[in-house]
């Protein structure tokens, strides 16, 4: 095997041995949001989906870790940051590789600039509630893009650990009210497991709620994409992917399971429909007492920010890595010689930003149920979309390559996570007027986005086959291929490392 260093590894410049695994874990997890959504979403998923709602989240998380058996997998023989990009590019083919690289741009920019919504709603509502301050949503949503702007432009590890710090204050905040609910033995039913007996987790209303579980892990997936400036990647990478899913779905489900304890079974489908998002700063006046509702609103106000940090951050390494095989200009790829981070990346995903919140806001549109519903949903379904296809990938791969990776891991595990997820976006489909809060036509424009964004893709593929074949044969460029024909591009593959 070549031991020439890729092309990624020899032009970003990104700073080299920066992360370790809890740095990576900190920053996946930060990209979920944890408590914004307990508090935002889990009182909706109660509401509709009942007491069997805590089971939604570990059936997602163990999707999604089945689904990580085989891409972490790939994360050993692949080395490229480009993550979905490249791994589906070295299984399914060039042109399947552009299409992904074009589709995870648009998702991951829109998942983090319409959380720029939810963080105008948060911050302006912790201001008028804690400080008395009373300003339009815009106003905090701009600070925002300007500190996410700051702390995306420093070094990656200064990144980790405000991250860090952000992730630690929140769970440690959801994590005192659940353990104050258990220890208070919860409403006058006592504690028990009916959240999980087949009766109410086998049930219809379960499927309407399954696609916000799975939204809860957007994210995960990006510890491949810090590969570059991880220390030892084949083991931190998969370590900290399976670390960050079990860390989720544990939270989520015990979180969720406990405010069913606070109200009882009996009690929190009233409860969750009647206090929304208020339902956990009742529970936690009820069981920790009056300053955690000050505690809750300053900490949600951090957790937006370190949702839109953490996806800023990968937004501009995707960017970094796709640009420096030509799919982008190679502008994108710069890195700053002190900080080693993407700044003209992260200048244009910022100004992209800022274009569209200020859109937002001339017309006018709700900032939670437009900029960030709206916008979000696209994202939502164009991950989903990568991981079905990056599993399949995964199986393709393995069968041209053979490296002893075992069938679980290779063959089970990937057609298992592919068909899960397929269901899942089946049913997101299905039930997308429960993520939009709308009807009609924009429910229909919103799920066109992702399929219009996967035929320009193809149009963008054949275009570059035709008339920039340098480009298109460098796709996924750490590995080689013994064919230069887009049907075989991923045959006799070798990794170079």
């Amino acid at each position: 095997m070549s031991s020439t260093p890729t092309r990624a590894d020899a032009a970003p410049g990104l700073k080299r041995n920066a992360l370790g695994t809890s740095d990576l874990v900190f920053i996946v997890v930060s990209a979920a949001a944890p408590l914004m959504v307990m508090v935002g979403v889990a009182p909706l998923s109660l509401a509709i989906g009942g007491i069997g709602a805590p089971a939604a989240y570990l059936f997602a998380g163990v999707t999604l870790a089945i689904f990580a058996i085989g891409f972490t997998a790939m994360s050993r023989h692949v080395d490229n940051a480009g993550a979905f990009y490249a791994y589906i590019a070295v299984g399914l083919g060039r042109t399947a590789g552009v299409v992904s690289a074009l589709v995870a741009l648009v998702s991951y920019n829109a998942l983090q600039i319409g959380v720029y919504g939810l963080a105008g709603v948060a911050i302006q509502g912790t201001f008028a509630e804690v400080f008395g301050i009373d300003l339009p949503w815009w106003a905090y949503a701009l600070g925002c893009i300007a500190v996410v702007w700051y702390v995306g432009f420093r070094s990656v590890d200064f990144g980790a650990k405000f991250l860090a710090v952000l992730l630690t204050a929140e769970t440690g905040l959801l994590l005192l009210l659940a353990i104050a609910i258990v220890v208070q033995g919860g409403s006058s039913e006592g504690l028990g497991l009916e959240s999980f007996a087949p009766q109410h987790t086998f049930v219809q209303s379960m499927t309407v709620i399954l696609p916000t579980a799975f939204a809860a892990f957007m994210g995960f997936e990006a510890t491949v994409i810090y590969r570059s400036e991880t220390r030892d990647p084949r083991r931190t990478i998969p370590r900290a992917t399976y670390i960050a899913v079990a860390v989720l779905a544990g939270t989520y489900a015990f979180i969720v399971w406990s405010i069913v304890q606070a109200f009882g079974a009996g009690g929190v489908i009233e409860a969750a429909t009647t206090h929304g998002v208020g339902l956990f700063f009742v529970a936690g006046e009820t069981y920790v007492g009056a300053w955690f509702s000050t505690a809750m609103h300053l900490l949600i106000a951090t957790s937006v920010v370190a949702s839109s940090v953490a996806f800023h951050n990968a937004v501009t390494r995707y960017a970094v890595a796709i640009a420096d095989e030509g799919l982008l200009p190679a502008a994108l790829g710069k890195v700053h010689p002190r900080t080693r981070a993407p700044y003209v990346a992260g200048l244009a995903q910022t100004a992209l930003a800022l274009v569209i919140v200020a859109g937002f806001a001339v017309a006018k549109a709700d900032p939670y149920m437009q900029l960030l519903i709206w916008v979000n949903t696209p994202g939502i379904f164009g991950i989903l979309l990568l991981q079905v296809a990056a599993a399949v990938s995964v199986v393709a791969y393995f069968r041209r390559n053979r490296t002893g990776e075992g069938a679980w891991r290779t063959l089970v595990a990937p057609v298992a996570a592919a068909v899960l997820m397929i269901v899942a976006i089946v049913l997101s489909a299905k039930n997308v007027e429960f993520l939009t809060g709308s009807a009609g036509v924009v429910n229909v424009v919103l799920l066109l986005v992702i399929p219009a964004t996967v035929v320009v893709g193809v149009v963008w593929a054949r275009w570059l086959r035709s008339n920039r074949r340098d480009v298109f044969e460098g796709v996924a460029s750490s590995c080689e291929s013994s064919s230069g024909s887009d049907a075989d591009a991923g045959a006799g593959m070798e990794v170079v490392r």
